[in-house]
């Protein structure tokens, strides 16, 4: 711990990855409390896989044609393509939900896969891809990372009374005039690109753990959405910075690290609500 305080006066490296897991919490915490107490962490988990085929695209593009494109950059199309997708075919499609989201999951994967495989460093990048790399987080990537953060937490602002409507009573909304697709969309928009945000921190495989554990363990100490929203960006702030800081010295993945702590923080909060301590 004493090296990384260290260390972090030093390298902008590590400036940079602590920045990013900052802006990352503020977004996990406000949208991961509506996924989950929406209950759709298996739709965050199919858009959280499509972001392969658009990271391994763009690293094809950047690598093999000299596009100025970042893999984040393609994650953000292709997660926000993949929620429109699943919008339409929620509303208008006459397949089975699971069905076409179980094939949204594996194409994207299948894409990014056939691209990275194309590019040369095939094995290291996948992994960074799946895992995560929060100490390689770039300026440029913080300047996107920032935006995204900044748009999430506008919209939800704005439209708040709105979504938690939406969220907790669907019929209740409809009767009120409420236009629950469109705002069932907007959600899933949100929810790409927190997904998105989440991907250069902890990985795709693990985005959905950290999406939900921190907001789960949230719905266990207090009973409000906004008093979840604000505990939760508190909890994932903690696991964030506190898996980075351990895993920095004795060089474990930082993104695997990360989602331990959330874990833990989550099994603490059911010990506590369990042997009626809050």
């Amino acid at each position: 711990m004493g090296q990384f305080l260290r260390d972090l006066q030093t390298y902008s490296f590590l400036q940079y990855a602590l920045l990013a897991g900052l802006l990352t919490s503020i977004s996990c915490g406000i949208i991961g409390s509506y996924v989950t107490v929406r209950r759709i962490t298996y739709i965050a988990g199919a858009i959280a896989h499509c972001t392969l085929g658009g990271m391994g695209a763009a690293r094809f593009l950047q690598k093999e044609y000299g596009f100025d494109v970042t893999p984040l950059q393609g994650a953000v199309v292709a997660a926000l393509l993949a929620a429109c997708i699943i919008a339409l075919v929620k509303y208008y499609g006459s397949q089975r939900e699971d069905t076409v989201l179980s094939a949204i999951y594996s194409i994207g994967m299948a894409i990014g896969i056939f691209f990275i495989s194309r590019t040369g460093g095939y094995n290291e990048d996948l992994m960074s891809y799946l895992f995560g790399d929060i100490l390689m987080v770039s300026q440029k990537d913080l300047l996107l990372i920032g935006a995204l953060d900044l748009i999430v937490v506008s919209v939800v602002f704005i439209f708040y009374n709105k979504l938690i409507s939406v969220c907790f009573d669907e019929e209740f909304a409809r009767i009120s005039g409420i236009r629950v697709e469109l705002f069932e969309l907007l959600l899933l928009l949100l929810i790409a690109l927190t997904v998105v945000l989440l991907v250069q921190v902890v990985g795709i495989v693990m985005v959905v753990a950290m999406l939900t554990l921190p907001c789960a363990a949230a719905g266990l100490l207090v009973k409000r959405l906004w008093h979840m929203m604000v505990v939760s960006i508190l909890l994932c702030l903690f696991c964030t910075t506190g898996g980075l800081a351990i895993s920095y010295q004795p060089d474990f993945p930082a993104g695997a690290t990360i989602i331990l702590m959330a874990g833990l923080v989550y099994f603490v909060a059911i010990a506590l609500k369990k042997f009626g301590k809050i």
